[in-house]
């Protein structure tokens, strides 16, 4: 059974984090997934069209926990190993369930990530559900992460299972 030390995390803020959209930064996501859109490459292209501007491909957003910043950081860099959800996969492995399995990720999208956006991501622990099978118990942790603008819309909602057995 999982202890109140860990189940009290339900409903718990584990990430903050802020990042900066760089037509820079669309580019090179772009160019890395081999996405040749000009949506995502060609300012004037991207002006003429619906957008009005150069945006961002959809699983760009799945990048910024990586470039952002902790939102009370006031420098760029990654979140420390000891912070938000390396923790609670921490606290988890104490407990026993040493290995983390991660099984996917559903986004759903309602605004384009333009350049020059500031995106506010922030991410909360949904459920933790302790199971057990042949190969013994597993803990299913699931988590959602909200990404809003500066405009405060939501453009973008992660659910995210991972399984530490």
């Amino acid at each position: 059974m999982l202890s109140e030390e860990i189940t009290k995390l339900i409903g718990q803020t584990y990430d903050t984090s802020i990042f900066e959209v760089e037509k820079e930064s669309i580019r090179r996501f772009a160019d890395a997934v081999g996405d040749a859109n000009p949506l995502y490459w060609d300012a004037e292209y991207a002006k003429k069209s619906r957008y009005g501007s150069i945006i961002a491909p959809p699983g760009f957003i799945s990048s910024l926990w990586f470039w952002g910043r902790p939102a009370k950081q006031s420098k760029p860099g990654p979140a420390s190993a000891t912070s938000g959800l390396f923790s609670l996969i921490d606290n988890l492995s104490r407990a026993g369930y040493r290995y983390t399995l991660d099984s996917g990720i559903d986004y759903e999208f309602f605004h384009p990530v333009r350049a020059g956006d500031t995106i506010k991501s922030v991410s909360v622990i949904k459920d933790l559900i302790e199971r057990g099978g042949k190969e013994g118990k597993a803990v299913f942790l699931v988590t959602e992460t909200t990404y809003t603008n500066q405009n405060n819309e939501i453009v973008a909602i992660a659910r995210a299972t991972y399984i530490q057995h």
